[in-house]
Parts: structure tokens; C-alpha cells; sequence
């Protein structure tokens, strides 16, 4: 990317495993990023910058450094036991958004994704599909979805990742949908967190929002993947 495409986000949740691959791959394509979360890492990334701002305390300290960029990204994931949180941070982050005329891309989850084409089942009522230790968040990202089609005025984008969020070595092979969860040839759906990132970033720099809930999955090698900007 040429500096002049360089474009100033904010991401909220920067120390995450998602935030931190966000932020890493924002940093690698050039743009001026600033992490946002409750206290800076042991190690940071080259060339980005962190604040300390606890979002359920000091929304308008966050307000502020929404200001002083072009786009903000949540990948706000609270803690374990926490995970009814996640909802009333977020909308907080959106409403900066909206008080403040930035675009908002915000990590969702898989959880009202269908598992095939015409399934009446989603991710999370499809019984037995997720493990009991997953399911309070699941369902704090499902009740994020209707928060965030009750805030029309927002100019938001929600990336949902497929059902397995997995570390691993970046592939470059995946593809959008909307709202049945993406498999490869094997009936796999999955995303590496480097993958989910790099799909962030595409739509990002494509300034691809308009109130819309896209997903992205790996697909293997040989596969065609979708349009890369959704």
C-alpha cells in the first residue's frame, strides 16, 4: 500500500487474539494504527501505537480518539464470565461511531450463521454443534447482531468469522458470504485468525459498511474464493 492510501483506524480490543492480528496486519499494509485496551501489552507490535481506555468507564476519553482517526474496529471480546458485556461495550463503540461520522467494522460471531443453504438451524441453536464453554459468548454475539440493526444511523459493517477461529499460519484462500457459514470442499468451515484479519482489512480499506452483516471462511486450494471486497 502507497502512504497516500494510509488511513488512521482505531481498534478497540487490541490485545486480543483477534485485536492483536487486526492490529498486526493494519501495521503490515501501512496504515497508522492505534490499539485501544485496558492496559498496554508486555510486547508490542512495530509501529503501532496503544492507549489505555477502559470503554465501560471512559467512553469519552475513547470519543476523543475517535476523532483523531478515519475508522474504528471492535474486536472487544470480555473476559470469561464476563461475556454478557460484550453487548453494552460495543454499543458504546457504536455510538461514538455515530456521534463522531466514523465507519465502524465490528468483529461479530458465528453464532446466527446457518450451517447450509436453506437450514433452519444456526451455529448456535443446531443442538450439540457448539461445546457448553463457547456458548455465553455465542449468545452475547447473537444478541450484538440486534443491537446493531437497531442503530440505523451508523455507518457499520459486521464480519462474522466461520464457526472454528483457529491459530495458524496465514493462507490467503477464503471467501464472503452473508448468512450461511462458509465451507471447503470437506465440509470444514474455518478461518485462521491472520486470515480473518486480512479479510478485515479488505473490506476496510474497500470502505465496504452499509448496515450489513458479511461472514468469511477458508477455502482450500483449487477452491475459487469469493470476491475478495464482499
Amino acid at each position: 500500500m502507497n502512504k497516500a492510501s494510509s488511513m488512521r483506524i482505531l481498534v478497540f480490543g487490541a490485545t486480543g487474539h483477534v485485536g492483536r492480528t487486526i492490529l498486526a496486519e493494519a501495521c503490515d499494509r501501512g496504515h497508522q494504527v492505534t490499539g485501544v485496551a485496558r492496559s498496554k501489552p508486555d510486547t508490542g507490535l512495530p509501529g503501532a501505537t496503544y492507549t489505555c481506555v477502559d470503554i465501560s468507564t471512559q467512553p469519552e476519553r475513547a470519543a476523543a480518539l475517535a476523532t483523531k482517526h478515519d475508522v474504528l474496529i471492535t474486536a472487544l471480546r470480555p473476559a470469561p464470565g464476563r461475556e454478557h458485556a460484550l453487548v453494552r461495550m460495543t454499543r458504546t463503540v457504536v455510538t461514538i461511531a455515530g456521534r463522531t461520522g466514523r465507519a465502524v467494522y465490528v468483529v461479530g460471531g458465528a453464532a446466527n450463521l446457518r450451517l447450509a443453504t436453506n437450514s433452519p438451524g444456526t451455529v448456535l441453536s443446531t443442538p450439540g454443534f457448539l461445546p457448553d464453554s463457547v456458548r455465553p459468548i455465542a449468545s452475547a454475539c447473537a444478541e450484538l447482531e440486534t443491537v446493531l440493526m437497531d442503530t440505523p444511523d451508523v455507518n457499520w459493517l459486521c464480519l462474522r468469522p466461520a464457526p472454528l477461529l483457529f491459530a495458524g499460519a496465514r493462507s490467503g484462500r477464503y471467501a464472503f458470504g452473508s448468512d450461511v457459514a462458509i465451507a471447503d470442499r470437506d465440509g470444514a468451515s474455518r478461518i485462521c485468525y491472520a486470515d480473518f484479519a486480512a479479510a478485515m482489512l479488505d473490506l476496510v480499506e474497500a470502505g465496504k459498511t452499509s448496515r450489513r452483516f458479511v461472514t468469511v471462511g477458508q477455502v482450500e486450494h483449487g477452491d475459487q474464493p469469493a470476491d475478495r471486497h464482499a
